[in-house]
This record gives C-alpha cells, structure tokens and sequence, in this order.
C-alpha cells in the first residue's frame, strides 16, 4: 500500500496522476482547468448519508458533464421503506461549481420543484433539502448540522489502465456528528445529536465508460468511541493502494484487501441473504445481513446505472494497527454494488 506524503498537484501537465495511492488528508490538490481528457468524461459529485441506525437520508449533488442529478432518498430501517427521488438535468459541464476541495466552498443546485444546499463553513457543515412531491404527494424537506472534525479520513487517487487521462480523487469523510430532522408531509423525524453521524462521498474525476464498484461504509460509536470503515473496490488499477480503511477515535487504520461475498441465487446476486466480508490479512471479518435494499435501475440507452444499496447491520470484528480488535454488534452500515455505463 502506497501512501501519499508530500502535497502536490494532483494532476501534471498532461493530464495524467502524479502519483497513485491513499492518503489520510486531501494532500493533492485537484483542479477541473488542468484535465486533459474530453470534457464530457469529468464527473463530480458531494454525497452525504446521515443515519441515527434507525432513520436515513441521503443527498446528491452531481455533475456528470453531460448531465446532472439531484437527489434525495429517506429510509425507514425499522419499518423497512424508502423513497428516493433523483431529478436530471441535461448539459450541465461544471455549470453546478462543485468546490476543487471538500474543506471549504458551498454546493447548491435547484430547480421549479427542488433544492439542495450543501454549506461548508470551516468545517462546520449545514445541509438543507425540500423536494415536492417525493413520497404519496407529500413535500420532503430536511435540515442537518454536521460538526467540524479534524479526524482522519480515506483519500485514494486511481487510475485507470484503459485511459491514461481517467482517473478517480476521492474523499471519505467518516463518522462526522451531526444531529437535524426530516419533515415528510406532516410528520417530521428527529436525528438526535449523540447517536447520529454522517459520511461525506467526495469524488472528483474522469472514468472510464463501463464500470461496477463495490462500496461499504459504516459509522456510528462502540463503547462510546466514535468507529466506522471505508471498505470498497472494482474499478480502476488499485495496485498502488486500495481504499480499506478503519476508523476509531478520529485515527484512520489502513487495510490490505477486502472482499464482499455477495450470495448467489438462482444465477444472479442475491442482495437481501446474508453477505461475506473477509479481508487478506484477517483485520476485518463480518457478516452483513440486510435490512433493506435501495435498488434503482436506469436505462436510457447509451446510459445505463443499476444500483443496489443495501443497509444493515454488521457482525463481526476488525483490528486496528496496534491490535487491538473492535467487535461489531449489529453495527449498523451499508454495502452496495453498482454497475454503470456512463
């Protein structure tokens, strides 16, 4: 596993990564002026999932060139429901002027019956949502306030072997507190301080056209001491470093390679039986069983995303640096397996 020391740009004249590897802080600097690939490659996007392990929300703001999404999901993981609604836009090339860091800069995209407003201050994050229509014809709207946290955090730079100019810059940010409610029609749901955490998606890049990704996160508290995992893997050339990683107590713990064991039925995935989590160097052994599944599927032709979120709760163990082993309980998290050709 590479790491990433000394802070650089992220990109050379060129276009081509610098270097590939993880890093524990943003330490190359991304800039969209300095991509040299076809312009309607780039693709950016600040995603966040807050969850209290009983609730759920998760937003996007997304800038595919192309095009872009909006989107706005709230789930129910007691019932189980979810809703989610995404809303496109065509053409829109950076127009939606997402930040060139995830450590300051302010994200908003709107239209006649949404908006979306991510604000970055020092760190101390507010997000604020209304969508109309979004469940039976009610109107969801949300308000979060994530805290300012100087943990450590997943930073891995990718590169892709079929094009020299692809490449994936991506931030996770785990274990954030934040506290706010969801107001569904007339009913609104509380997401307390204390017991709620959010994780930040941050991704900048150029990708390939065909591609399926595995990604798991976590975050949440054991024992009191706030804990959670980045675990992910399946596109682009991770020789110089996968993006596994632990986090206890603000300190990030790198991991070798993880593998999700996905059970198979009648030829295809079976996403709501038991999965497998099992890592090379036996630092993280879990055994996820889902609660519910956020599937969507879309196919317009040349573009075609089928996505499958599942959340649930983890059982199992992972051992930090030192060896110290956290054992997981029900820890409740997410794992996910998305196919696209974008």
């Amino acid at each position: 596993m590479h790491e990433i020391a000394k802070k650089a740009p992220l990109l050379d004249a060129n276009g081509k990564l610098t270097e590939a590897g993880y890093a524990k802080t943003l330490i190359l600097d991304y800039d969209r002026k300095a991509i040299k690939a076809a312009s309607h490659r780039i693709k950016e996007w600040d995603y966040y999932l807050i969850s209290d392990g009983i609730h759920a929300v998760a937003l996007t703001i997304d800038d595919n060139s192309y095009m872009g999404l909006d989107s706005v999901s709230f789930l129910d993981l007691s019932a189980p429901c979810e809703t989610t609604k995404s809303i496109m836009q065509w053409l829109t090339f950076g127009k939606k002027a997402l930040p060139s860091t995830s450590a300051d800069g302010d994200v908003s995209s709107h239209g006649k019956h949404h908006s979306l407003t991510f604000k970055n201050n020092c760190g101390a994050r507010l997000l604020e949502f209304e969508m109309d229509n979004f469940r039976d014809g009610k109107k969801i709207s949300g308000r979060f306030e994530l805290l300012p946290t100087d943990t450590e955090t997943m930073v891995i730079a990718t590169p892709f072997d079929k094009d020299e100019k692809a490449f994936y810059y991506n931030q996770k940010i785990n274990c954030i507190p934040a506290s706010g409610y969801v107001t569904l029609g007339d009913e609104t749901t509380e997401f307390a301080a204390g017991n709620t955490y959010a994780v930040l998606d941050w991704g900048r890049g150029v990708w390939t056209y065909n591609n399926t990704w595995y990604w798991s996160s976590a975050s949440g508290a054991v024992d009191g001491v706030p804990f959670g995992f980045n675990l992910g893997y399946g596109f682009g050339n991770t020789s110089a470093a996968s993006e596994n990683m632990l986090f206890y107590g603000g300190k990030a713990h790198k991991l070798s390679q993880v593998t999700f064991a996905i059970p198979q039925k009648d030829g295809g995935d079976d996403f709501m039986s038991p999965w497998i989590f099992s890592s090379d160097d036996g630092r993280f052994e879990a055994v996820f069983t889902p609660v519910i599944d956020r599937a969507a599927k879309t196919d317009i032709g040349v573009i075609c995303s089928d996505q499958h979120q599942v959340f649930g709760n983890f059982n199992g163990y992972a051992v930090l640096d030192d060896g110290t082993k956290i054992e997981m309980n029900d820890f409740p998290g997410f794992a996910e397996k998305v196919r696209n050709k974008w």
